[in-house]
């Protein structure tokens, strides 16, 4: 039954106008309080390459909306992250139909990173909702949408985002004593982008004055944080910060929510955050894809050009890592999982 039903489905997809579209782009004006709201979705009008940041995009920019398969995913970004290093993972859910909308998480993007961590994951999946209600606000994508089965895929942050949506409970506190525990071994999922540890005499330093910080801005913060939606229906978290999850809380969660890991990855060392949400949740979750050879950024999708230091150690592709084969199969993967928990 599943096989006819993606046959029929493809079939379909052949006489339908999205099935040819080029992929249009809007940007929704922000709301008291957040930002702005990126829409990709399927266009009637032809794209042509744009620049955005430092990346050179086929857009149809406001483009006029063609109707899809119906239904709607909210992407949200890492941290300082912005749309355009999803914009591959959007192309391959708009040719699936899919409208794909990106919040600008509050002062963890591009544009603005003074304030990432807790303080961000904590607003992070009502901004989520609130992306989901400008959406179903805006008179082009509204009568085109049914927004009772909307999916939610995450990365990095908002991999984390994307787990408290699925219903993980988690607090500052409980990220306080994952880094008090594990500062040396998961020294940048604590710090972030700040420093390193260089295995030099001031390394001490560095350390004293982490745990420092994250104690006194979060360790006595023990309320737990929940939000779900019950608007969203499908869940992808990919190399998600979960350190500070109760593990309990993702066991059964309360949508279908899809894993994908990198096994290379040293900004989210996977034993401390995805092997221990995997371990939590199968069989109820599902292990989309599974990449040995990937590092953080691997789902970096084009990936930031040019970084250096710290970031380009943490972001660019380790060595052995066949991006160009690897990434095409794992977007596909992943919009799979949407067509199946989304559509009829």
């Amino acid at each position: 039954m599943r096989r006819s039903s993606s046959l029929f489905f493809l079939f379909l997809a052949f006489f339908c106008d999205w099935a040819r579209a080029s992929m249009g782009m809007a940007e929704l004006p922000a709301a008291p309080g957040d930002g702005p709201v990126t829409v990709f979705y399927p266009s009637a009008d032809a794209a042509r390459p744009t620049q955005r940041a430092r990346f050179t995009l086929d857009l149809a920019v406001q483009g006029a909306p063609v109707p899809g398969n119906g239904r709607l995913v909210i992407v949200s970004h890492g941290s300082g992250g912005a749309p355009w290093v999803h914009a591959d993972i959007a192309r391959s859910l708009v040719e699936a139909g899919f409208v794909v909308a990106m919040p600008e998480h509050k002062a963890d993007n591009y544009k603005d990173d003074s304030d990432p961590g807790p303080d961000s994951w904590t607003m992070r999946p009502a901004e989520v909702s609130r992306a989901i209600d400008a959406v179903a606000r805006d008179p082009r994508f509204a009568p085109m949408l049914r927004l009772d089965k909307v999916g939610m895929y995450g990365m990095s942050a908002g991999g984390h985002t994307a787990l408290s949506l699925a219903g993980g409970r988690w607090s500052p506190a409980a990220f306080a004593r994952h880094c008090e525990a594990n500062l040396v071994d998961d020294f940048q999922s604590c710090v972030g982008l700040i420093t390193r540890l260089t295995g030099g005499p001031l390394d001490g330093i560095r350390k004293w004055a982490a745990l420092f910080v994250i104690r006194h801005r979060f360790g006595d913060d023990v309320a737990p944080r929940e939000h779900t939606d019950p608007r969203i229906a499908a869940i992808v978290a990919g190399v998600p910060s979960s350190a500070d999850f109760d593990m309990a809380s993702l066991a059964d969660p309360r949508v279908p929510l899809g894993l994908i890991t990198a096994g290379q990855d040293r900004w989210l060392i996977p034993r401390f955050h995805s092997d221990r949400v995997l371990a939590a949740c199968l069989p109820r979750c599902e292990l989309i894809a599974d990449m040995p050879t990937g590092g953080h950024g691997a789902l970096l999708s084009p990936p930031p050009p040019e970084l250096s230091g710290l970031i380009g150690d943490m972001l660019d592709d380790p060595p052995g890592f066949d991006r160009q084969n690897v990434l095409p199969d794992v977007n596909t993967k992943t919009t799979a999982f949407f067509r199946k928990h989304l559509l009829p």
